[in-house]
């Protein structure tokens, strides 16, 4: 007998505003149909296994294999010798794993709630939150485990029996001993057995932030050194148009009728423009260098962080444009042709701790030299530059980053050396203060500006 396969083609005609749109179907009979179903229930059955085996090793924890191992050695071992003290393992590890499940049963009814006082706090504090846990169902919650992870650790709350509506409340800490960005989440609910041999975890993907400021210390108005001009600081370049004056000088063709000094015109008998001296507005450029082999340890780096903080809060209190930037990450094999530079956010001192909350000092980054050339493009017409760095740079590369800026630029070098004396010494390119300790840094300021 054979059997043989069949293709039925079909189409349907539809007519849509005129048009006519013609839609074909073909359907397989005979065994060619049989081929497509076993196909599909070959695929439906290897996703179902598929689902299951990640649900059983989500499950059963390494206790729980071992008694799985147990039991299965056990029973061969039982069939192929005979040997009773097998059958005996085999069947404890069986019904340990069955005294077990019952543990799993149920379905979770929890509603979690972490709250933070603060999300924004400066290295060395302690945050403060609180966690309540309600039980939403209409049965009892056995007690239960719940796991929120704090940046690299682990925090564990055990949480009672609940009653259907019933409520836990608690308080955590976290502690920010040092600057950075603490991730607290996703948070994890985990049942199981008391042998630790199955479990059954419910997972909140929601992930909450805790930016860990550094520390700052009040400086000096960065006004001072700078001529206080609400329309900003004149400079010697003359200009056609600007605000303030300078000179009169002959008229040139091109030249703006709006700029014409009609009594020097009249007296001279010929058209006489004014000439004006530009003003820029007062601009602050801070770079930071992050190349971890210019600094000698990790808390000279927090210092040259916390004093690169200091000097753009201040500046952005005292409404000067503000200008942060730093090395981006570029990678070994690329350095000397690839560049890259972040600018840090400088709308609000808030918005400019956030960024450096994220900062980290690396080999694979531009030296501070690329650095003052590439915020020099990047920002022209600066008025004041803080290049700062660490302990290990020497002069020569400060006065190679110094001379990247515009003559009329005063440029600033704050090279931290912990435990060092506080100096102050100025060179042709750029004035270099040291400091030993971030408080310190107000005393330079004064001395050097």
């Amino acid at each position: 007998m054979t059997e043989h396969t069949q293709t039925r083609t079909s189409h349907t005609a539809t007519f849509t505003r005129g048009a006519t749109v013609t839609r074909y179907a073909t359907e397989h009979t005979g065994m060619s149909a049989r081929v497509d179903a076993g196909r599909r229930a070959a695929n439906q059955a290897v996703q179902a296994l598929r689902h299951g085996w990640e649900a059983v090793a989500e499950t059963v924890n390494p206790a729980g294999w071992l008694l799985l191992a147990i039991a299965a050695v056990g029973a061969v071992v039982g069939v192929a010798w005979g040997w009773t003290e097998a059958w005996v393992a085999a069947v404890g590890a069986l019904l340990l794993l069955l005294l077990c499940i019952p543990f799993l049963l149920g379905r979770h009814s929890y509603a979690v709630a972490l709250q933070f006082e603060k999300d924004r706090v400066v290295a060395g504090a302690e945050v403060v939150a609180d966690l309540s846990i309600s039980n939403v169902g209409h049965r009892v919650a056995l007690p239960a485990v719940l796991d929120i992870p704090v940046g690299q650790g682990l925090v564990e709350t055990h949480l009672p029996l609940l009653r259907a509506q019933g409520h836990h409340h608690e308080q955590l800490r976290v502690a920010a001993a040092k600057r950075g960005i603490i991730t607290v989440g996703p948070m994890t609910i985990g049942r199981g057995d008391p042998l630790g041999v199955l479990k059954r975890d419910h997972t909140w993907p929601e992930v909450q932030y805790i930016y860990v400021h550094p520390q700052t210390v009040p400086l000096p108005t960065t006004s001072a050194g700078l001529l206080r001009d609400l329309e900003g600081a004149t400079t010697k370049t003359i200009v056609d148009s600007d605000l303030s004056f300078h000179a009169i000088r002959d008229y040139v063709p091109g030249d703006s009728f709006r700029h014409v000094h009609w009594k020097s015109t009249a007296k001279l008998g010929t058209l006489q423009v004014r000439q004006y001296e530009e003003t820029r507005r007062s601009r602050i450029a801070v770079a930071l260098d992050l190349d971890s082999t210019m600094y000698a340890t990790e808390d000279e780096f927090e210092m040259a962080v916390s004093c690169a903080s200091s000097i753009g809060v201040q500046a952005a209190r005292d409404g000067r444009e503000l200008v942060v930037t730093a090395s981006g990450s570029v990678p070994r094999h690329a350095r000397g042709s690839m560049f890259s530079l972040q600018s840090l956010p400088t709308l609000s001192p808030r918005a400019l701790l956030d960024g450096m909350s994220g900062l980290e000092w690396s080999e694979d980054v531009m030296a501070l030299e690329q650095v003052a050339r590439m915020t020099t493009q990047e920002s022209p017409q600066l008025s004041i530059v803080f290049l700062v760095t660490g302990s290990q740079v020497d002069l020569a590369h400060l006065r190679r980053a110094a001379i990247s800026f515009p003559s009329d630029v005063s440029v600033f070098a704050v090279r931290c050396a912990a435990g060092s004396e506080p100096t102050v010494r100025t060179a042709r390119e750029l004035t270099l203060l040291t400091v030993g300790m971030l408080h310190d840094l107000g005393h330079m300021m004064l001395r050097g500006l």
